[in-house]
């Protein structure tokens, strides 16, 4: 099943194209790396395919509903994990549960349920027994296990992550790998990742969609299926 397509898109900022002609499938049930160097508009591809940016040209599909008919959950972790400074209120605990909320009422009580998911994604990341901690108190990767348990909790039927083994030592990274293989195997969820660590990752994975220079200066997108593209470096 066809979860995320990208057809001739273009996009850019300012007026400067960062993305050209770019032509993207993701199918059910995959884990997907992106991966190439800084500059190669990873992260603007991953906000195209969620439709949280408008492309200039071209066409984005993000399916509305799953294998079963029901309407599709996508996780999403950004690299946004500086935002949780030293002040900020939530324990480890709540912040996952608001993941519970989701696709629900923001007005309803958390039920058994909620708390059997809340702690399963705790256990995953390795960050249960720290779950009355203060978020402002934890080091980057522990922030970003925990912005990765959140999106766990949510049952999601894809997961979208951006560069999510940031701050993790080598054990964490692995053992990272092996969830998401997992979550694909076992969960048939569709897992698309932003990557440095191809080398690492790469006997997990699926497909690896890479963006790479071209002679000329701009990007090319290598996959072994369906891609194509030419990413242009802004500046």
């Amino acid at each position: 099943m066809l979860v995320a397509s990208m057809d001739e898109v273009e996009f850019g900022y300012n007026d400067v194209p960062c993305i050209q002609d770019a032509s993207v499938e993701i199918q059910s049930g995959e884990f997907v790396a992106i991966t190439g160097p800084n500059g190669a508009a990873k992260s603007t591809l991953l906000k195209l395919l969620l439709g949280l940016l408008d492309p200039w040209k071209g066409s984005i599909f993000l399916s509305s509903t799953n294998k079963e008919g029901k309407k599709l959950r996508v996780g999403y972790v950004s690299q946004q994990i500086s935002a949780f400074n030293s002040g900020f209120p939530s324990t480890i605990l709540e912040f996952v549960q608001s993941g519970r909320y989701a696709s629900r009422s923001w007005f309803r009580k958390l039920d058994k349920e909620d708390e059997v998911q809340t702690e399963k994604a705790l256990r995953q990341v390795g960050m249960w027994d720290l779950r009355k901690r203060k978020i402002g108190e934890l080091s980057g990767g522990q922030k970003q296990r925990i912005c990765i348990a959140r999106a766990l909790a949510q049952e999601p039927d894809m997961l979208v992550l951006d560069e999510p083994t940031t701050g993790m030592d080598q054990d964490s990274r692995f053992g990272f790998y092996e969830l998401m293989h997992h979550q694909v195997k076992a969960h048939g969820r569709t897992v698309v990742m932003v990557t440095h660590g191809l080398n690492e990752v790469a006997p997990y994975l699926d497909r690896i969609i890479e963006l790479e220079r071209k002679e000329d200066g701009g990007w090319k997108c290598c996959t072994t299926t369906s891609c194509s593209g030419h990413f242009v470096p802004v500046g």
